[in-house]
């Protein structure tokens, strides 16, 4: 069986359902970040590793220090969906020998100006050639406490669907200067406790099923609702990817309060109730479509 017969979550599923585990294991695969114990009480840590493949995220074509931003705030903006603060990071380069030093030093420069914003620390990595694209992976830590962790498997029938910022229209370059929304989100966790919660990678037809079928609900969207970009109509904003906004579910009661309270503490920031999550069995939203590494059609 073909990886294009299957999709990516498929594949990680079948790849990962024997992988061995131990009692330090909080979360293991299929969230935003994996979750392990620590010795410091009331704190877990958060690992997340995220590659970034040259026609894939990328073409050589575009500025390198707008990649290497993007290569550290697209794991950053992982750490910040589980209600958590990024720490050190290490970077591993797969690079053409051809590939000029100044592409890599105008990279770094990318990445250091992420890793400073968000106080993230560069420790180490690996370089190696290759004969086929660049290929840039990061491996992230971060921490959360106890208290503050949202997964996506919390969501219950009634909540309201909220999303941060505007959607689509990534290919118009957002995908490269985008902000991982790690204030906000801690905002969220602190101030109103998200049932569930992820982040906007693979375009809201994608990500809004899988938050869902974590939390074994279904889900109602109102299309004329979700906030667009200029220039994107609503199937742009749901399929395009890589809006890297926080997506949320939240208790009818404290959606009553959110929106005054999000508007003083972010002014220039858009939140939009989108919609609900239903009981599974209720008829509601169908959504296809968004990004998959792996499926063709």
């Amino acid at each position: 069986m073909k990886l294009a017969d299957l999709g990516e979550d498929e594949v990680i599923q079948w790849l990962t359902s024997r992988l061995p585990t131990s009692s330090e294991v909080v979360v293991g695969p299929g969230d935003d970040c994996a979750v392990v114990a620590t010795e410091k009480r009331g704190v877990y840590e958060l690992l997340k590793t995220d590659a970034l493949v040259e026609s894939v995220h990328f073409l050589r074509s575009q500025p390198a220090q707008k990649v290497g931003w993007k290569a550290l705030a697209r794991a950053i903006s992982d750490v910040a969906a589980m209600g958590g603060t990024p720490g050190f990071a290490l970077v591993s380069l797969a690079s053409p020998p051809e590939v000029e030093l100044s592409y890599w030093r105008k990279f770094y420069q990318g990445l250091t100006q992420a890793a400073k914003a968000y106080g993230v620390t560069i420790v180490g990595g690996e370089t190696t050639r290759t004969s086929g694209p660049m290929v840039v992976t990061i491996s992230l830590t971060g921490t959360v406490k106890k208290a503050h962790l949202v997964r996506r498997n919390g969501g219950r029938p009634g909540d309201a669907i909220w999303v941060t910022g505007r959607l689509g229209g990534s290919l118009a370059g957002r995908h490269l200067s985008f902000t991982p929304r790690v204030a906000e989100a801690a905002w969220l966790v602190r101030y109103f406790r998200p049932s569930a919660m992820m982040d906007l990678s693979d375009g809201l037809a994608k990500d809004l099923p899988r938050l869902a079928a974590a939390s074994g609900v279904g889900y109602s969207i109102d299309l004329n609702a979700l906030p667009r970009n200029r220039g994107c109509g609503p199937d742009q904003a749901l399929r395009d990817g890589e809006d890297y906004e926080l997506l949320f579910s939240l208790s009818p009661r404290d959606s009553e309060k959110i929106s005054a309270a999000w508007s003083r503490k972010f002014p220039r920031i858009r939140l939009s109730r989108i919609g609900k999550l239903t009981r599974r069995e209720e008829p509601g939203t169908q959504l296809r479509g968004g990004f998959d590494h792996f499926r063709v059609a």
